[in-house]
């Protein structure tokens, strides 16, 4: 009961209450952290990560292993999975991982790099060509696996700082809740089978919003001037998402995509206008793709997009980001003199972080500048040719000053944000008008 016990840890200490300064948090030990704020310093004890056991977990076949694979290769245990069922990496113990014809004693255990494969990374299983275990044979698997957390460091109403242990999950970890009164000092990441925590695992609240900038403000009058100017006489407005998988957002509720949140809140704020919303996106798709998609396809640029004659046209593209330089000009010249072709005007969002490794970081704090050349190129795309700008990009940079690791908001642990990261979008979005 020791997880139990240590969820309300509480460090007496007679802190007086600072609505401004922030918390700086430093490692005294491999799973102590020292909080230093409003003049006082407190070694909080951090829980270490969990790990745990599954045994005999059911699985009707096992597919081929398939070495070439990424991210989602073979079979993945239930467990690692996350809310799009694409394994999360690293989260499984790989060398634990046992795989038999049944749960009783007389059941076979087959044995690795023989029967069966298992990605280090990804954590998928899969049998091997001329292996034991039969294509349509059910397996049942034991195995290891580690969750994340995030934790918080809070200062309670009388304050004291309180150490709480956030809620446990392999993607998308919730911190914990403060009541009224209460402050959070900032976060601690948990990541899955730590041995230790590291520095860059530390998140101190140095903001609580995202600081808007002049130039992102009310953009809309100067750079949207047809589609500011029906809502002002409210007229009725057409706009089109169009985008990838993050804007086709199947693998969230419709309620929570971006397009859906920021159409609400443009109906809330202006609400004299009639709001018409049309979603196209793709999965896996690039820009490039949908133009050179033929007359009879579901994705047909010319039909899909500027037959719906829309107002406005948001496009959000994470798969582009391959694109820089001449070859981003080039792209996105060709989109925008048809998009002028049937007077539609363009906002183009930026795109959120993806993990880290795809982006070339090693951590998740001090990460304001997004450094793909994609993003960089996207922001002088748009202010040479006069095109409404979204920074949803400068938002997700500088998500940490607010304690929050932004993988944490990846529901596939890659590139697939939860409600709470489509509304970063939303927000990019609804700065734009007055």
């Amino acid at each position: 009961m020791q997880y139990i016990l240590l969820l309300f840890v509480l460090l007496v200490c007679a802190v007086p209450c600072s609505a401004d300064e922030p918390a700086a948090f430093t490692l005294s030990g491999d799973w102590t952290v020292k909080v230093q704020y409003a003049g006082r310093t407190v070694d909080v004890a951090v829980f270490p990560a969990v790990v745990e056991q599954i045994t005999g977990e059911r699985h009707s076949k096992m597919p081929l292993y398939d070495a070439n694979a990424t991210w989602n290769p073979a079979m993945a245990p239930e467990q690692i999975r996350g809310i799009d069922h694409f394994p999360t990496t690293f989260a499984l113990e790989t060398q634990s991982v046992k795989v038999r014809s049944g749960t009783g004693a007389d059941a076979a255990e087959y044995v690795k790099d023989k029967d069966f494969q298992v990605k280090e990374m990804w954590g998928a299983i899969g049998r091997l060509p001329n292996g034991n275990i039969g294509e349509n044979q059910p397996v049942f698997l034991d195995y290891r696996f580690g969750k994340m957390r995030l934790d918080s460091i809070v200062l309670t109403k009388d304050g004291k700082i309180e150490y709480r242990l956030g809620q446990q999950d392999v993607v998308v970890p919730v911190p914990p809740k403060i009541a009224g009164g209460e402050k959070r000092l900032g976060n601690i990441w948990v990541k899955a089978r730590i041995t230790k925590l590291e520095p860059n695992l530390l998140f101190p609240i140095l903001e609580t919003v995202y600081p808007e900038t002049g130039t992102e403000k009310n953009a809309a009058e100067t750079l949207l001037p047809k589609t500011t100017a029906k809502i002002r006489s409210g007229q009725p407005v057409k706009i089109l998402a169009w985008g990838d998988s993050v804007t086709e957002g199947a693998y969230l509720p419709l309620q929570d995509r971006w397009q859906e949140q920021f159409v609400k809140r443009l109906r809330l704020k202006y609400p004299a206008v009639k709001f018409e919303l049309i979603t196209e996106g793709w999965g896996g798709r690039t820009t490039a793709a949908y133009r050179n998609e033929p007359p009879e396809s579901i994705h047909n640029f010319q039909k899909k997009v500027l037959d719906v004659k829309p107002d406005v046209i948001i496009s959000e593209f994470v798969n582009d980001a391959y694109l820089n330089g001449e070859a981003l000009e080039k792209q996105y010249s060709k989109i925008l003199e048809a998009f002028n072709g049937i007077g539609a005007e363009w906002v183009i969002l930026t795109p959120h972080y993806v993990r880290t490794d795809w982006m070339g970081l090693d951590r998740e704090r001090d990460i304001d500048n997004d450094p793909r050349p994609y993003t960089q190129d996207l922001r002088k795309f748009a202010a040479a040719h006069n095109i409404a700008l979204a920074d949803a990009a400068a938002r997700y940079g500088r998500l940490w000053r607010r304690g929050i690791p932004y993988s944490t908001l990846m529901s596939n642990n890659i590139n697939h944000p939860n409600a709470e990261g489509h509304q970063i979008f939303a927000d990019a979005l609804l700065a734009l008008f007055p």
